[in-house]
């Protein structure tokens, strides 16, 4: 991956024989498996290219892949958006659809969705950063589309992520998750915030506790991160955090949040068991984020220490 970075000859001659995953205004191409799931369409470079010839593209347009991946046989994995030509026709072509990234996040397995991630994360900061802040002249990428440089006096610009502080806030017998209006109904998910300037993890996640509901925390534990394309690619960092038993009551700020609310352990445990988000017309049952999401990782595991507490507690001697 470094080498083809580096070397834009390298990386062209792995163009040529990598596969692509095509996107359209940044929504990704799926395809129907013989058991009725979708998976992303990796398709062949040379496949790629007829399929632009038939739509009347010229050649130059699969230059203008990203790479995203390399397998384990040293072939190269690039994105690339076909957004000028006409969606209908490449997903007739391709035999697939274009769906809305967020959608296709509760679709695809855990193994399938980083790379989607990734692959929309770079195309949108190519097609947002076509000038130089400095000089305001046009900046040019290189081959594998890690970088851009700036015509006029040759800064060099690289991809950013904005730290974002994520957090599961347990009382030690329940999880506090709230939701925004953009969430689909009856959804909600962990609290999360971009880091301020200056501020440290911690510093982070006890500010957005405390502005969205009021709360101050007593301990934080780190669990683990995971880049996020949205809403233009950020690094989130999640964290598991309590509050004291006795100071649970909410305040919620309604400019940040439509809602939270404290959820027991059964009402979570009956949420992960669902397999499907509700269609529409369904009542708003609670359901959470997708599977690749960092926040459904905390909420599992926090699921889990409780079970495992619930077994500790009634494996003591003179339990009932």
């Amino acid at each position: 991956m470094n080498r083809l970075k580096e070397d834009d000859t390298a990386c062209l001659s792995a163009l040529h024989n990598g596969q692509i995953f095509l996107f359209h205004h940044l929504s990704p191409l799926l395809q129907c498996t013989q058991r009725g799931t979708l998976r992303p369409a990796a398709l062949a470079t040379s496949d790629v290219q007829s399929v632009l010839e038939r739509l009347g593209s010229d050649g130059s347009l699969v230059k203008k892949s990203v790479l995203v991946s390399c397998l384990e046989q040293n072939q190269a994995q690039f994105c690339l958006d076909v957004g000028e030509l006409d969606q209908v026709s490449v997903e007739e072509a391709c035999e697939g659809k274009f769906l809305d990234l967020r959608k296709s996040l509760f679709l695809l397995t855990t193994a399938e969705a980083p790379i989607l991630a990734k692959g929309q994360a770079l195309l949108r900061w190519h097609q947002t950063s076509r000038f130089c802040s400095a000089t305001g002249q046009l900046t040019h990428r290189n081959q594998a589309g890690s970088q851009r440089a700036c015509s006029s006096n040759g800064i060099i610009y690289y991809p950013k992520m904005s730290p974002v502080v994520i957090v599961l806030v347990s009382d030690g017998r329940r999880c506090l998750l709230g939701r925004q209006p953009a969430f689909p109904l009856g959804m909600y998910s962990a609290l999360a915030g971009f880091c301020d300037m200056g501020e440290s993890l911690e510093e982070a996640l006890c500010r957005e506790v405390a502005e969205e509901v009021g709360l101050e925390l007593q301990s934080i534990t780190y669990s683990s991160s995971q880049h996020w394309p949205f809403p233009h690619s950020s690094l989130m960092l999640g964290c598991h955090a309590t509050v004291s038993p006795a100071h649970t009551q909410l305040q919620v700020d309604h400019a940040e949040l439509e809602n939270a609310r404290w959820f027991s352990l059964e009402e979570i445990t009956s949420a992960l068991k669902l397999q499907t988000p509700p269609q529409r017309g369904d009542s708003p049952a609670l359901w959470l984020p997708p599977k690749q999401a960092v926040a459904h990782r905390l909420i599992t595991e926090w699921t889990k220490q409780q079970l495992l507490k619930d077994t500790d507690q009634n494996q003591r001697p003179g339990s009932c």
